[in-house]
């Protein structure tokens, strides 16, 4: 049987594993003053964003997730006659709403795919699941990681259910940002979001004081606060080695940065992160954040994901 892996564009992973695994990405449009990107994690694109510094003035973009129709047309006119089951993994269902068109989508594919394939000479029947990550941007990958692997080691499809829906539960998204009145301006006022008030962003702005958000199972918030963004990213690297070292569910730590990649080995705490990573088998995976994350967090912000059990968070 072929298996395949699509995702959505919000879902951060590096440009390499996308390649290398042959992972389709549903794309999302951004609107930025009077300007159309469109989001399908393409590197000139992106680069093109960051060049022109979008992710500075974008508190009033417009995203749009793929729509159920292109998505139907994405599977009937490609995946149904390309793989014979696909799984469809997004971001949180609480965050965006491509996880709703994924799976109203469902229906007219798994309605229509018999004749796609009959014309096109395909036999046997064609199977889709919808996956909701429960995480964002870096907090998506580890379920990502883990579908892939076992469509490598060739398991069944009746076992990706429950092991992925275990992942996603355990699935840890921490983010720091640069800029709080972006955040708020964007990520908060846009979405009805109060995890960041102006008073704490005018106060956090004043004194150099950055909050460490985090997305665990659909739900988003702070668990801590720290001084200036450097010791930001050395204290969220920091914990993320303790819980490389305690073990972790996924072999992989995902680090999505919403800017040049080339930024992250100088912040304190990488080089630790990357030693500890290579001493324990896991891979320490680098992505470009996408252009709706840096739309919706601003450029700059450092997103760290990894699958591991319930634990204390001690920052």
């Amino acid at each position: 049987m072929r298996m395949g892996l699509a995702i959505d564009a919000a879902c951060d992973v590096s440009q390499a594993f996308l390649q290398q695994n042959n992972i389709v990405v549903m794309p999302i449009t951004v609107r930025v003053d009077g300007e159309v990107f469109m989001d399908s994690r393409e590197p000139a694109d992106t680069q093109r964003f960051i060049e022109r510094r979008l992710g500075n003035r974008s508190h009033s973009a417009e995203t749009e997730p793929c729509p159920a129709e292109d998505v139907e047309k994405l599977f009937l006119e490609k995946l149904v006659l390309e793989q014979d089951c696909v799984f469809c993994l997004t971001i949180t269902a609480t965050r965006s709403t491509i996880n709703e068109h994924v799976n109203r989508a469902s229906f007219g594919i798994l309605k229509s795919y018999r004749q796609v394939r009959e014309k096109a000479g395909v036999p046997g029947p064609f199977m889709m699941r919808v996956v909701d990550t429960r995480n964002v941007f870096a907090g998506a990958a580890p379920a990502i990681y883990e579908a892939n692997r076992m469509i490598q080691a060739h398991e069944p499809p009746a076992a990706f259910r429950e092991r992925l829906n275990y992942i996603a539960n355990n699935s840890y998204g921490y983010m720091l940002p640069r800029d709080l009145f972006y955040l708020r301006a964007r990520a908060m006022k846009k979405r009805n979001d109060r995890s960041v008030s102006l008073f704490s962003a005018m106060l956090g702005s004043a004194l150099d004081i950055k909050p460490l958000l985090r997305c665990y199972q659909g739900e988003t918030g702070p668990v801590g606060k720290v001084r200036g963004f450097e010791h930001g990213a050395e204290t969220l690297f920091k914990y993320a080695v303790q819980r490389v070292r305690a073990g972790l569910l996924v072999p992989m730590v995902c680090v999505s940065y919403g800017g040049d990649l080339a930024v992250l080995p100088n912040l304190p705490g990488y080089a630790a992160l990357r030693t500890a990573c290579e001493e324990c088998g896991v891979e320490l995976m680098e992505a470009p954040m996408s252009i709706t994350g840096m739309v919706n967090v601003g450029e700059g912000a450092v997103v760290l994901g990894f699958a591991a059990e319930e634990h204390a968070i001690d920052f």
